[in-house]
């Protein structure tokens, strides 16, 4: 009987046990949640800063990456150890040919291969030319790293929403382009991948902290924000665009929408991922030479009510561009004009004639060369 008794009294209670592990997690993933938001920019704002102070060249990768509490990338993760750790940009773009030769410009010793995939439709599924193709002899001077691709259309491609375009567009320079790449352009687990809009250039000094640390997998880099010239920034946070993450294999790496929109993954579990690089490149939006690029530009967006005829009056977008105002009147965009902004890709200050509609949008033209008030 005493036997039995003391059975019993030391016998599990399986629904209290339950109970009291459930409370332990919560518990433990609440920790982790809030320490992550404590960590990673809600309360901070500037967890990681870029700085052109630091010699890239002269500077240890130890010294780079302590600046930003990282650990240098160590090769022997990589599946080819030997080799340079390898940077990849691949680059969503329209018929933006200025924007792609200052990017190249101003990055090309700094990334190993340049991915560009053009689609021969908009977002809003019209037929368009092919800029990059039919102008491919003006990147001949980058040429050697450049791999360019026409978007292939699945199958019976039949999109909802123009962001469908947009996103097949943005994924194919990954899942339609890197299980083809071979030899020195083969992909090795590690190597850095960027993601970006041909007007969101990373800094170099950005690209030479990407490649040298072991950076979360879901990285921000985050933008100095510009709007119709390097004349206007635009107040309040940060670009939130590009992104950076690192090859994982063709299965395992984030895909490029989802890295670009912070999805694909288990919420809100992929928070552990993502961090903030501030101050790491430059975002240049509707920044065109000419009227006609402005216009196509609207056509093409996602969004179409941007694409009403009231905002595509030339005297209207001229107006607002020389003025630093919003063409679609939106209140929470507001710009500070900046006086001989020196803050700006290196080519621009080497070429200020050629570049000049991104430096100055005085006067009758507004900065474009097909349009002239008088």
């Amino acid at each position: 009987m005493i036997g039995m008794k003391m059975l019993s009294c030391g016998r599990l209670d399986p629904l209290r046990w339950f109970k009291t592990i459930c409370i332990c997690a919560i518990f433990l993933v609440a920790l982790q949640f809030f320490s992550l938001f404590w960590g990673r920019g809600i309360f901070d704002r500037a967890p990681h800063h870029i700085s052109g102070a630091f010699d890239g060249a002269a500077t240890s990768d130890e010294g780079i990456c302590r600046q930003h509490g990282w650990q240098p990338f160590s090769s022997t993760a990589s599946q080819n150890a030997t080799s340079r750790r390898k940077v990849y940009d691949l680059i969503m773009i329209n018929d933006e040919l200025d924007w792609l030769e200052i990017r190249l410009n101003t990055t090309y010793d700094y990334v190993d291969y340049f991915v560009i995939v053009e689609a021969p439709q908009t977002f809003t599924g019209h037929s368009k030319p092919l800029t990059i193709k039919d102008n491919i002899e003006r990147l001949t001077p980058w040429s050697p790293k450049i791999i360019y691709h026409l978007l292939e259309y699945p199958a019976g491609f039949n999109p909802k929403r123009a962001w469908d375009r947009e996103d097949l567009q943005r994924d194919a320079t990954f899942t339609q382009v890197f299980p083809k790449l071979q030899a020195d352009q083969a992909p090795s687990w590690g190597d850095v991948i960027v993601v970006a809009d041909v007007d969101e250039i990373p800094r170099p000094e950005t690209l030479t902290v990407l490649r040298a640390c072991e950076y979360p997998r879901r990285l921000t880099l985050r933008s100095r924000f510009y709007y119709y010239s390097f004349q206007f920034l635009h107040r309040g946070p940060e670009w939130a665009h590009p992104q950076a993450t690192y090859f994982e294999g063709l299965r395992g790496t984030v895909k490029p929408t989802n890295l670009r929109n912070g999805d694909g993954g288990p919420q809100p579990l992929i928070y552990w991922d993502k961090a903030d690089l501030w101050n790491a490149g430059w975002h240049c939006s509707s920044c065109f030479r000419t009227m006609d690029e402005f216009l196509n530009k609207m056509q093409s967006f996602s969004h179409t009510w941007m694409n009403g005829e009231e905002y595509r009056n030339k005297e209207r977008i001229a107006d607002r561009v020389r003025r630093g105002k919003d063409v679609w009147d939106r209140t929470r965009d507001q710009f500070d004009r900046i006086e001989g902004n020196k803050d700006v890709p290196q080519v621009l200050l080497e070429n200020p004639e050629k570049y000049r509609y991104l430096l100055n949008r005085d006067g009758p033209t507004a900065g474009f060369d097909d349009y002239n008030e008088s």
